[in-house]
C-alpha cells in the first residue's frame, strides 16, 4: 500500500474547512494503482469534499494530495486540467445532461478533449455503451431511462476517455437490488478489465465490500479504521460494527447535540 511506485493517490495530512466547519482535520490514506477503494462514512463526515480536493475543485487548508506523483493544489490551471483529463467520474443520481440523449452524453468529453472524426466517435460511443450493457439505449433521453439505466450510461461516460482514475460519488444510493448489483459487477469488472485504479465514496458497507481491494472509514475528519473487505467484517472495533451492522447506537450518535427536551418544550 506504500510503495511510492504502487501508489496513484498519496494523501496526507489533509485539512479543509467550510468557513468555520472543520471537515478534514488531517486525514492520511493511500490508493493502490489498479485497485478499488472505498471510501466509507456517514452522510456528511467529508466524502464528497474528498473527492472535489483530489480532483482540484478545493485546495485544502493543510497536507496535500499527490496523484501520479504531482501535487494537486500546486499545480496551474493547464496542468490541473491535463491531470483531470486522467481522471473520470461518475456523480450522484448520474449527473447527465438532460437536454442531450444517450449518444451525445457519451459522446460529449469526446468531442471537447479530442478532434477525433465523427465516425470514430460514433463506434467509440456504442462500444462505452456495450460494455455497461447499454448499446441498445444509445437514442434515449435521460428521462426515458430507468435509474439504474442512467447510472450505467453515467459510467459509461465516466470510462469515455479511458481514465486512469475512476471515481464514484454515491453509485449504490437510490437503487433496487437487481441495480445495485449490476453497479457494483460493472464497478468491479470494468475496473480490472480496463486496469483503472477507482475510489468508490458511499455509506452503503454491505454493497462495497462486495466489489472493493480495501475500504477507509472517515469521522470526525480523520480515518478512524480500515482493512481489506475481511478484515472489515471481522473487526470488532465499534465505530466498524455499528456501520456493517446498522446500529442506532454507537461512536456515531444519531441524536444531534441539544438541549434537554425539558428545556426546548414550552409545555410541561
Amino acid at each position: 500500500m506504500t510503495a511510492q511506485t504502487d501508489t496513484l493517490i498519496e494523501i496526507s495530512g489533509l485539512k479543509f474547512s467550510y468557513n468555520s466547519l472543520d471537515v478534514l482535520k488531517g486525514l492520511d490514506l493511500a490508493v493502490p494503482r489498479g485497485r478499488i477503494v472505498a471510501i466509507l462514512g456517514a452522510s456528511g463526515c467529508g466524502k464528497t469534499t474528498l473527492l472535489r480536493l483530489i480532483g482540484g475543485q478545493l485546495r485544502p487548508a493543510g497536507g496535500f494530495v499527490r496523484f501520479d506523483g504531482r501535487v494537486i493544489h500546486e499545480l496551474d490551471t493547464n496542468a490541473l486540467y491535463e491531470v483531470r483529463r486522467k481522471m473520470g467520474m461518475m456523480f450522484q443520481q448520474g449527473g447527465l445532461f438532460t437536454d442531450l440523449s444517450t449518444f451525445e452524453n457519451i459522446a460529449f468529453p469526446m468531442r471537447e478533449r479530442t478532434d477525433l472524426p465523427d465516425a470514430l466517435i460514433h463506434d467509440m460511443v456504442l462500444m462505452k455503451l456495450h460494455s455497461v450493457g447499454l448499446r441498445g439505449a444509445w437514442p434515449l433521453m435521460p428521462s426515458e431511462l430507468s435509474g439504474g439505466m442512467a447510472r450505467r450510461v453515467a459510467l459509461s461516460r465516466a470510462i469515455a476517455m479511458d481514465p486512469m482514475l475512476i471515481m464514484y460519488d454515491e453509485p449504490f444510493s437510490g437503487l433496487d437490488p437487481i441495480s445495485l448489483t449490476q453497479i457494483g459487477n460493472l464497478i468491479r469488472g470494468l475496473n480490472d478489465a480496463l486496469g483503472v485504479t477507482s475510489i468508490v465514496v458511499t455509506y452503503d458497507v454491505a454493497e462495497s465490500l462486495k466489489v472493493v481491494d480495501y475500504a477507509y472509514f472517515i469521522s470526525d475528519g480523520r480515518i478512524v479504521a480500515q482493512g481489506t473487505p475481511d478484515e472489515i467484517r471481522a473487526s470488532t472495533d465499534p465505530f466498524v460494527r455499528q456501520f456493517v451492522d446498522g446500529q442506532a447506537d454507537g461512536p456515531v450518535a444519531f441524536h444531534m447535540p441539544a438541549k434537554p427536551l425539558a428545556e426546548e418544550f414550552s409545555i410541561s
